[in-house]
């Protein structure tokens, strides 16, 4: 079982924070047969006190034991069939990210890449067959048109649908955030 850092740390804290490390929490899950998501989380909350988070790690790793995942794997699940032809976008904008330097981070999730460096300074999303979603954190910078205000993790947003976007301003952006990681 592949997992990124933080994951591995909740991992590790699982016997102090609930009581039981990971294979006794599986078994717990195992004997309970529970077969929704939501449903194994809620039992783990209800009936054993365990918090939301490590509830929810719990639940997801038992659900996918055997399941190899790779960092690879993950990029190119997200870029396969409609939205295969977005691929060299992120290519471009992860190569743009690693020259700012060796401590860039790159760590892909399920659903997108986070570029990080100690923190997360930006998020490499595909919502669509057609467009990428770079999501940019520049707290205290003013939107504009194309640099877009957001709300979440990010504090902006920029649309980007070919590789001819991904151009000096949008590097200059990516690079004055992650200055500020």
């Amino acid at each position: 079982m592949d997992v990124d850092a933080a994951t591995q740390t909740m991992i590790d804290n699982l016997p102090a924070r609930t009581g039981r490390e990971l294979p006794a929490w599986f078994a717990e899950l195992d004997a309970a047969a529970l077969d929704r998501h939501a449903a194994a989380v809620a039992f783990l909350k209800t009936e054993h006190g365990v918090t939301h988070g490590f509830a929810n790690l719990i639940v997801k790793l038992h659900r996918s034991q055997g399941e190899t995942v790779t960092a690879d794997g993950l990029v190119d699940a997200q870029y396969e069939g409609r939205k295969a032809g977005l691929r060299p976008v992120y290519e471009r904008l992860v190569a743009a990210a690693s020259a700012f330097g060796d401590d860039v981070e790159v760590s892909p999730k399920k659903t997108g890449v986070s570029l990080r460096r100690g923190k997360q300074f930006a998020l490499i999303e595909a919502p669509s067959a057609t467009r990428i979603s770079v999501g940019i954190n520049l707290r205290g910078v003013a939107p504009t048109a194309r640099l877009r205000g957001a709300t979440g993790m990010c504090t902006h947003r920029v649309d980007v649908t070919s590789v001819d976007e991904v151009d000096a301003e949008l590097v200059g952006w990516l690079h004055d955030a992650y200055d500020r990681a």
